[in-house]
């Protein structure tokens, strides 16, 4: 089945439609993410930076997410405590008030070898590889994760030049070079804003 408001399915994967007449604007609009990855087939180290924008007042933000593991979470460089949000299911609520804008940055954990669902960042034959439609991102990262928010993005990929040699992202290549004891980087940006 599945849940009704979001269109996903459920353990026994009957797909159901989501009516137009429910459709409700998000509360916030996400403008800039600036993505950072230390990859590691067990454990991948994902810092997601969001310019977030207040769209409509008295709602608070939430966020989807899935098999991951919630590191920080952050508004504005100050951590928020364990009081300031709530993890429920595939919802992260922030339950506090919130500038009208603010930086969150939020860091988690996934593990792409033992991604075998084949969305999000996953391992394919020793291959770091991501699928983020329809709703994959949000095992990447906790996002709006809806066709509706559009945002621009900027990557930054870290990995062991040896398992890693080709680090490649959406968007233009803007820097690249050499990290301590064999790792390397390179940072895409993509200017045109898109759904993530």
């Amino acid at each position: 089945m599945a849940d009704a408001t979001t269109g996903r399915q459920t353990a026994d994967m009957t797909p159901t439609a989501i009516q137009r007449v429910d459709y409700q604007p998000p509360a916030y609009d996400i403008e800039t993410v600036d993505l950072k990855f230390r990859l590691a087939p067990n454990a991948t180290h994902v810092e997601a930076r969001l310019a977030v924008r207040r769209v409509r007042a008295g709602q608070p933000l939430e966020l989807d997410g899935a098999a991951m593991t919630l590191l920080s979470l952050a508004v504005d460089g100050q951590v928020l405590p364990d009081s300031g949000y709530v993890v429920d299911g595939e919802k992260l609520t922030i339950t506090g008030e919130l500038p009208d804008h603010f930086t969150l940055t939020i860091e988690t954990e996934v593990n792409p070898v033992g991604n075998t669902a084949l969305e999000g960042l996953y391992q394919s034959r020793g291959l770091y590889c991501t699928q983020c439609e329809a709703q994959g991102f949000r095992k990447i990262t906790y996002f709006i994760d809806r066709p509706d928010v559009m945002a621009t993005y900027r990557v930054r990929i870290e990995g062991e030049r040896a398992s890693c040699p080709v680090l490649l992202s959406n968007g233009n290549l803007v820097d690249s070079g050499d990290l301590e004891n064999g790792w390397h980087y390179a940072v895409w940006e993509d200017p045109f804003p898109k759904p993530c």
